[in-house]
């Protein structure tokens, strides 16, 4: 399984050839450099190939990590990504690949990315529950509460995995069996049908499928 990293741009929507109105998200995928290439048969053990995207200060690139760009012929880059798979033999140190290169109409691929965070939520908002009830018989400010959340003596603990408030969202997400529906390499940038997880300006790894 092969694929790019990308930024999202955002979503719009594209006619296909029978008049159909497909909702797409629109990710822009400036060429990729090739920054290390690991074998079966080398050091590392297994088959796989980092990749570089967006371009970075050299105020906020560690010494190690220049180092490293510099062996691949290239400046410091803002996401790494390692793709477990050899997207062919001819694939070297310093290689650029395009959006072009890798994904065509049609393909069906993965899209993982960090969903927006939500910060610290109640239980109304991050699970649905409907909260206790009106304010009658006597109840002050419980509409939002998320009421009893254990048993009395026995077993005299709250069972692990209870839905209460927490942190919500700020998770890697992966979306399957996206398609995608146009390849704009003129504009470094790809259309799949459907929303991808992260806000815009997020960057995401698409994967394609065999």
């Amino acid at each position: 399984m092969s694929g790019l990293i990308g930024k999202k741009v955002g979503m719009t929507s594209v006619f296909d050839d029978v008049g159909n109105n497909i909702p797409c998200t629109v990710i822009e995928v400036t060429p990729n450099v090739v920054t290390q290439v690991k074998a079966r048969d080398g050091k590392d053990g297994y088959d796989a190939v980092q990749l570089a995207a967006g371009d970075a200060k050299d105020k906020h690139t560690t010494r190690s990590k220049a180092g490293h760009f510099e062996a691949a012929g290239t400046g410091p880059k803002k996401k790494v990504v390692e793709f477990r798979s050899r997207f062919g033999d001819d694939i070297s140190l310093g290689d650029e690949l395009r959006v072009a290169d890798v994904f065509e109409a049609g393909d069906n691929v993965n899209v993982i990315g960090t969903s927006k965070g939500k910060g610290f939520q109640g239980v109304v908002r991050r699970h649905g529950f409907r909260g206790v009830g009106s304010r009658t018989h006597g109840q002050h400010n419980r509409e939002r509460a998320p009421g009893s959340i254990g048993a009395s003596s026995d077993p005299s603990r709250v069972f692990k995995g209870m839905r209460m408030g927490g942190r919500m969202g700020n998770d890697r997400v992966t979306i399957r069996n996206l398609t995608v529906v146009r390849v704009l390499d003129d504009q470094n940038a790809i259309l799949i049908k459907g929303a991808v997880p992260g806000p815009r300006g997020s960057y995401v790894t698409i994967h394609k499928k065999k």
